[in-house]
């Protein structure tokens, strides 16, 4: 492993994640990166786990796809396992075909869908957990102790990258559903003779009684002119 070309690498990476315009971008992003800088490593993807089900996020390759959709089936596997319990902050599997006894259903199949060797990082930061980001390789025995001091390095860059983006998309959100709705809210001021806090609560009133969000009985607004 040549660490000073990894570090240029790297280097570059961080620049790239920092101009990304969306969370998706920063995503494929981060597991193109893995595919480029881990030895090995020929698949990537993000698994995020909500409840029992799982969500794969930027795959690279079909493979990740059927993996992470094979331990939720399941209920097993390292990434499932890992995701679920975050007490494995990086794991590292030599050979599937060995861990029959830890994935007794998950190893022989994961085989058979190509998979050789495995690792995965959880992603977080001391604020939050953001789900693992897990490397494939078609051969087993294809990751070494470097590859997998490289993807915890990556990992630990990708963790404040997918963090940082996904901040940044919530406050974009959230200012956008706050001019949303001073916009629905002028449009009923102006229609219905109401002050502010009189058409916000019209707002507020059918977003309840119709159980739909805010910002989309104000979009509504925007739209027709009306709520009706």
């Amino acid at each position: 492993m040549d660490w000073t070309q990894f570090a240029q690498q790297m280097a570059s990476m961080a620049r790239d994640l920092l101009a990304q315009d969306s969370v998706s971008a920063t995503l494929e992003r981060i597991t193109e990166s893995a595919t480029e800088l881990v030895d090995g490593c020929d698949a990537a993807g993000i698994l995020v786990l909500h409840a029992r089900n799982v969500e794969t996020l930027a795959p690279t390759h079909p493979l990740v796809i059927d993996s992470d959709q094979l331990q939720q089936q399941l209920g097993e596997g390292p990434c499932f396992d890992a995701a679920h319990t975050q007490k494995e902050s990086v794991f590292r599997i030599a050979d599937v075909t060995t861990e029959h006894h830890r994935w007794p259903a998950y190893a022989p199949q994961a085989r058979a869908l190509g998979v050789g060797s495995m690792m995965g990082f959880l992603l977080f930061t001391d604020d939050e957990n953001l789900g693992a980001l897990n490397l494939y390789s078609r051969k087993p025995g294809a990751f070494t102790s470097d590859s997998e001091t490289a993807g915890w390095l990556l990992a630990s860059h990708a963790a404040i990258a997918f963090s940082t983006a996904r901040t940044h998309a919530q406050m974009e959100q959230a200012v956008a559903t706050r001019h949303t709705i001073g916009e629905a809210m002028g449009i009923l001021m102006a229609s219905h003779h109401l002050n502010q806090d009189e058409a916000f609560d019209v707002l507020r009133r059918y977003s309840q009684e119709t159980n739909t969000k805010l910002r989309e009985v104000a979009l509504r607004v925007c739209q027709q002119g009306a709520l009706s």
